[in-house]
């Protein structure tokens, strides 16, 4: 295909997305406007900028239907409360003495489980807050603890960006392989987000106490039953590389879902639990049709060249370009699933030219699309901070954190890929 857009139209276009991302515009709106706008300034041939829109839509498609089934496995997991009871299971189970990696590995199991991390994080929110108070814990704290442990159980789930960076990387099938080998740095991403939150350079007050219990615990279901559904959904996915059987994401996350609502005793209300789960998906689908446009426009631009040609002249290797794109396409759009969307679509057949493997390219795609998701243009930002009551000045502090431990985890994976290439 010739290269038609030039790089500086498909920053522009980028950069009027953060701007109306920034002014509280709906982003897959924003995303939409900045590609039409960047593509059609650089080239002034309308018909051609809509046809590389619509292109980027199409090619994300597999992974846009592959995202909309995932919604019922997260809806019977929030709707059957099986999400809380996996949460406060294992809070209760380390006990205060344990307070912060208890609520770490909460948010990692939720959203190895498949719940989005951002779902995560407002799902053990309460808990956390009781926990904190209990243990003499701050915000900040309590709050970082939740987002180390969901970025790390986020790099290693069946979530929509880990579903996007497969699908675009042509491996679908092979989802649970891109989930396996960033196992090691999803446990370094735990151990730093531990040692991070232990010794946090800067002091705060604890939590104030409350009466208020935002769950009531004799209405939850068993623990077994909670994460049956996520057992089964997981142990699906990971038949092809244990057995050589292949089932689709899109089929193996409904299936959990279904086996989720029957294990609670909710299966009378599974259309409810797959209504709530699509509702929640479709904000989703929209986006990645929104991040479709500009990723089509991003793919038939220079702006590869670019980045490639850039990397030469530092001295690095076209094999951190996986990361390199996650890193500023999460950036750019303050989302993880947007990011590492944006960067597989179009950067997916440079790595695999520069001879890293399908799936290590996926997995290192969606790693280092961990490292910038969190900034303040982005809805992660605000959600997060809202679930903990957190001021504006409070929240931003943790951007520092929050981008190490990504950085970290991203590291770990690039090492760990060259590890593999010696074995």
């Amino acid at each position: 295909m010739t290269t038609l857009i030039p790089a500086w139209g498909a920053i522009l276009g980028l950069a009027i997305a953060i701007v109306l991302i920034l002014r509280k515009f709906s982003p897959a709106y924003s995303l939409v406007i900045g590609a039409f706008i960047g593509g059609a300034v650089s080239v002034w041939d309308v018909g051609l900028v809509v046809n590389e829109m619509v292109s980027g839509v199409k090619d994300l498609s597999p992974a846009i239907l592959r995202v909309l089934t995932a919604g019922i496995l997260a809806g019977a997991l929030i709707k059957t409360h099986a999400a809380t009871r996996i949460a406060l299971t294992i809070t209760q189970k380390l006990g205060a003495n344990n307070a912060l990696f208890a609520l770490i590995c909460a948010t990692v199991i939720l959203t190895i489980s498949g719940v989005f991390i951002d779902v995560a994080v407002l799902t053990v929110a309460p808990i956390a807050l009781e926990v904190a108070r209990k243990s003499s814990l701050g915000g900040m704290t309590t709050l970082l603890a939740l987002i180390g442990g969901g970025k790390s159980g986020n790099i290693i789930s069946p979530n929509p960006n880990t579903i996007a960076a497969a699908s675009n990387y042509g491996v679908p099938d092979s989802l649970s392989s891109v989930m396996a080998v960033n196992i090691p740095a999803a446990i370094v991403g735990i151990i730093a987000t531990l040692l991070i939150v232990k010794y946090m350079p800067f002091k705060e007050p604890p939590l104030a106490d409350v009466e208020e219990k935002l769950y009531d615990e004799k209405d939850l279901p068993k623990f077994r039953a909670a994460i049956l559904g996520p057992v089964v959904a997981i142990a699906l996915l990971f038949l092809r590389p244990v057995t050589g059987f292949a089932i689709d994401p899109m089929i193996a996350l409904p299936v959990g879902g279904f086996v989720c609502g029957v294990a609670t005793g909710n299966f009378r209300h599974f259309k409810d639990h797959a209504q709530y789960g699509l509702e929640k998906m479709m904000g989703v689908c929209v986006l990645l049709i929104g991040t479709g446009t500009i990723a089509g426009i991003i793919k038939a631009s220079t702006l590869k060249d670019v980045l490639l040609k850039s990397l030469d002249y530092m001295g690095i290797s076209d094999v951190y370009i996986a990361p390199i794109s996650g890193i500023l396409m999460s950036g750019a759009t303050a989302s993880t699933t947007a990011g590492a969307t944006i960067a597989s679509a179009t950067f997916a057949g440079a790595v695999k030219a520069a001879g890293v493997s399908a799936v290590w390219g996926a997995a290192l795609t969606n790693v280092g699309a961990t490292v910038l998701d969190h900034l303040p243009h982005g809805s992660f930002f605000h959600v997060t901070g809202g679930a903990v009551e957190m001021k504006i000045s409070n929240r931003l502090k943790l951007i520092p954190y929050e981008t190490l431990i990504g950085g970290i985890m991203t590291g770990t994976a690039t090492f760990a890929y060259h590890i593999s290439l010696m074995i």
